[in-house]
């Protein structure tokens, strides 16, 4: 089997069946979506003694072996050739968004897909999430774990991030954790969502301003935060950073029990501090873009092919939203 061969067994119109059932996912472009699908079907093909058409993918839970000119020539068919240098980056990509399983001898690399994406998942049976208080003790891992997955994206190192992310997060929690929220099952009292309303002092304001890399605190390496925590009773402090709003995707479903929650805690927090006005986000990643849109949220920044970029929207504005009429659609994150 050869990659010249693969749409001859597994035609393009099965090929965006897949991709598009797995655009949603965080990380995941249309690009790095066909290049997985390919990559699983020539893989699955390679597999077998007798060649036929492919009917469905099926996990890999051997090691199948796949060089960067076999890569390259499944990625960059229909385009101009890319490198065997970009097909060995993207299959590394894709390692880190832990859509496949990659290792390397020093000469023949080998991959599997022992659990590939749930292309058809049946409904879960609904339960009941409430929005509760985060609580550092209990919340912190589960809740960094959740977060590590709208990051690893970026990185090829897929361990390092829950930790800090738990670190940062108790961290705030002992400064200023009135913003700090989960959507909570009622059942196990598992956080399946979070978001975090982080005041800034005067001083941080120009951040919103700057390149939006500046924002990315949680998935960075630097241990010096860029933007300050505003201390209760500052009447200076005008800005609450959006710094997370996240829902794991079997429950985006009740984004609207945390979006009221959201503007609960939000008139809360203004007595903390009483010239609250501006809120702004960012978006790392295009899935949450609808939504904010709905919500009015507008980009600030100059570069429109940013991969994250920052948004704005007046604190009163939020607030004087009626959640229930915004239409289904914005909702349906899934």
């Amino acid at each position: 089997m050869t990659p010249e061969y693969l749409d001859q067994f597994f035609p393009k119109t099965q090929q965006k069946q897949y991709v598009q059932h797995l655009l949603g996912r965080v990380g995941l472009t249309r690009r790095r979506a066909d290049c997985f699908v390919r990559l699983w079907a020539y893989l699955q093909l390679k597999q077998t003694e007798i060649f036929e058409p492919v009917q469905k993918l099926k996990p890999i839970d051997t090691w199948v072996d796949c060089t960067c000119r076999e890569a390259a020539a499944l990625f960059y068919a229909e385009s101009e050739r890319g490198s065997e240098r970009s097909a060995g980056m993207m299959l590394d990509k894709l390692m880190a968004l832990g859509l496949i399983q990659k290792q390397f001898d020093g000469n023949t690399i080998a991959i599997a897909i022992p659990q590939p994406p749930e292309l058809h998942q049946t409904k879960p049976k609904p339960v009941n999430v409430i929005a509760d208080q985060f609580d550092p003790r209990c919340d912190a891992i589960p809740v960094a774990n959740l977060l590590a997955s709208r990051y690893n994206w970026m990185h090829n190192n897929n361990t390092a991030v829950p930790y800090r992310i738990t670190e940062l997060l108790r961290q705030w929690a002992e400064g200023y954790n009135r913003g700090m929220r989960v959507l909570r099952r009622c059942d196990n009292l598992n956080p399946v969502g979070f978001y975090l309303l982080y005041p800034t002092t005067r001083d941080s304001e120009i951040h919103f301003f700057g390149p939006p890399n500046k924002g990315l605190h949680l998935s960075g390496i630097s241990d010096e935060d860029p933007f300050a925590l505003a201390k209760p009773g500052d009447d200076t402090c005008r800005s609450i950073f959006i710094r997370s709003w996240n829902i794991a995707p079997e429950y985006e479903n009740q984004a609207l029990i945390l979006l009221q929650d959201t503007q609960t805690i939000l008139n809360t927090m203004q007595k903390d501090f009483p010239n609250l006005c501006d809120l702004h986000t960012l978006i790392i990643h295009r899935h949450y873009e609808p939504l904010a849109r709905a919500l009015g949220f507008q980009k600030t920044g100059l570069d429109n092919q940013a991969a994250i970029y920052w948004m704005y929207l007046a604190v009163d504005r939020f607030l004087a939203i009626d959640m229930e009429d915004l239409p289904a659609a914005s909702l349906n994150l899934s």
